[in-house]
């Protein structure tokens, strides 16, 4: 009895070990899990940090795109390259690039020396940019806070030469252009909110995005106009490539 038991639990064990075939509306599944066996293989994403190799992927591996191909430009740090849908209707991702972009503290205040060498570092040189800098980095300690301060327009004292000083206002709002997508294509400029506030007795600065945003629909335009005009060679009779924003 004890033999013909584990003959009988032997016996269960191998068919359930044994894959199940199971079709479904004409598509062929496998296991327990009813896993598809027969389903169309897809190639793994490559990831870059420019457009500028998404497009020589383009141009340069045709052969491995699909009859229709779609440039997604997701936000203003990440594209991606994929395909039309396949008899699977599914889509296959062949090419991500992520840009890699300067991680200012916006709404966040600066010690003096950190805050010059950030604007600096992460920000074109404009004219507001400049006046940013001059005032930022003269500006006396423990002066600030000494003058009337309504929200909107602030007062600070900075030094003018060995000896002299001046009070000037400092300057509300400005328009400045951080690096903050592709550096192929061109930076969109939008306007921020510059503050000094006494921080026991040095002075700290913050810049506080004024826009709300409306920078990320031009920087992705431009990512799109950019790539347009670089691929405008490839899409032909046997590949189309559509790109959307």
């Amino acid at each position: 009895m004890i033999r013909e038991a584990m003959q009988f639990l032997t016996g269960l064990k191998e068919e359930a070990m044994e894959p199940k075939v199971v079709e479904i509306a004409g598509k062929t599944y496998c296991n327990k899990n009813l896993q598809r066996y027969d389903e169309e293989p897809t190639a793994k994403e490559i990831t870059a940090s420019t457009l500028t190799a998404m497009i020589d992927y383009i141009y340069n591996l045709s052969d491995e795109l699909r009859a229709n191909m779609i440039i997604h430009v997701q936000d203003p740090q990440t594209v991606r390259l994929y395909s039309g849908l396949n008899k699977e209707r599914k889509r296959e991702y062949l090419f991500r690039s992520d840009a890699i972009v300067p991680c200012f503290r916006y709404g966040n205040y600066y010690g003096q020396e950190e805050f010059l060498i950030e604007m600096q570092a992460n920000f074109e040189v404009t004219p507001d940019l400049e006046t940013i800098l001059k005032v930022a980095g003269n500006v006396e300690a423990k002066t600030t806070a000494n003058y009337g301060d309504d929200g909107v327009t602030q007062k600070t004292t900075i030094k003018q030469g060995i000896a002299s000083k001046a009070d000037v206002l400092v300057p509300n709002p400005v328009t400045l252009t951080p690096y903050r997508t592709f550096l192929e294509v061109e930076q969109p400029s939008s306007e921020f909110v510059f503050r000094i506030k006494d921080n026991g007795g040095a002075p700290v600065f913050m810049l506080v995005e004024a826009e709300g945003g409306l920078w990320r629909a031009e920087a992705m335009q431009n990512i799109k106009e950019y790539l347009t005009m670089e691929l405008k060679d490839i899409s032909n009779e046997k590949t189309k490539i559509t790109i959307i924003a």
